[in-house]
């Protein structure tokens, strides 16, 4: 039997629209696309769960150093949720823990229960989540029985649509911002309506700074990759996508040399302050920069900004 061949992985930048399938972690799902890309680095943007599907930006390369904004960032779901069912994961992976009749209920009604679930609230994480306590994460403790006290954090949530409902099954759309967990917003409706509930189907459908995104299933990367390299590189997006929603300072050659080798540069006109994404006179990005009171200071450059 012949041994599959190894990958040989090389320097690769740039970001992957992912259409996330179901039942994969998004770790799984990040390392069968840097496989498929021969990309020595690369992560994604915070975890959808293995029962989600969706956009997931994946980073590569030195786009790993601006994953943490797109995490940051604000992002839309569809979801739906069956009333009268509750779970210990919150969602349909896990094990019923209770079933409750469901009162007889209108659109009216739902939207009232929904709208305490809107603005800045303190949302209790669930129990299986990534989140750490003691270094571990909770769905590790979790899994092992123990008893957990998931933190309370504030979150904040635009908007919430009640889209359609069909019996006990309830179909949202949630605009929110990160940290957010769409199974404690559903697990709090059920609370609020007396009857419990759990996400049965949850996808997402952006993150900013792709509201409108092009996303690519795995299968359409391979067969992108078994027309070969070139028709692949189709599916990457230059990492400069991932800082379009950012003020931006461009600097000529000598400025971003000096920037490079971590001196401050004088802006001449400046017309933004604070977090901004530094380019070169092509438009190539150089990194991120803070800007105050008309000077600029490196905060993370790419590699080959770095004098």
């Amino acid at each position: 039997m012949s041994r599959k061949a190894r990958t040989v992985f090389r320097p690769l930048h740039g970001i992957v629209l992912l259409d996330k399938p179901q039942g994969l972690s998004s770790n799984q799902a990040l390392q069968r696309v840097r496989h498929l890309f021969r990309a020595e680095k690369g992560g994604h943007t915070g975890a959808l769960d293995p029962l989600a599907t969706g956009l997931l930006p994946l980073c590569l390369g030195e786009a790993t150093k601006i994953a943490g904004l797109l995490l940051g960032a604000y992002k839309a779901y569809e979801t739906v949720a069956v009333l009268g069912i509750t779970t210990d994961t919150d969602d349909a992976d896990g094990v019923v823990l209770q079933e409750r009749s469901v009162p007889a209920l209108d659109d009216a009604a739902i939207e009232a229960a929904l709208q305490p679930l809107v603005g800045e609230i303190q949302q209790r994480a669930p129990i299986y989540s990534a989140l750490k306590q003691g270094g571990e994460p909770l769905y590790a403790k979790a899994r092992r029985g123990e008893a957990i006290d998931a933190p309370v954090r504030e979150v904040e949530v635009r908007r919430i649509r009640l889209l359609s409902r069909d019996g006990n099954r309830v179909h949202l759309r949630v605009e929110c911002g990160s940290g957010t967990y769409i199974r404690s917003l559903v697990r709090d409706l059920g609370e609020a309506l007396g009857c419990g509930a759990h996400v049965a189907v949850l996808r997402r459908l952006w993150v900013e700074p792709f509201t409108a995104p092009r996303m690519w299933t795995l299968e359409a990367l391979e067969a992108l990759a078994a027309e070969g390299e070139d028709r692949l590189m189709e599916a990457l997006l230059p990492l400069e996508a991932g800082l379009a929603g950012f003020p931006h300072v461009t600097l000529d050659a000598a400025d971003a040399l000096r920037l490079g080798r971590g001196q401050t540069v004088t802006l001449p006109n400046p017309s933004v302050d604070g977090l901004v994404a530094v380019l070169d006179e092509t438009e190539r990005a150089l990194g991120l920069g803070q800007v105050h009171e008309g000077v600029l200071r490196a905060q993370r450059l790419f590699i080959w900004a770095v004098a």
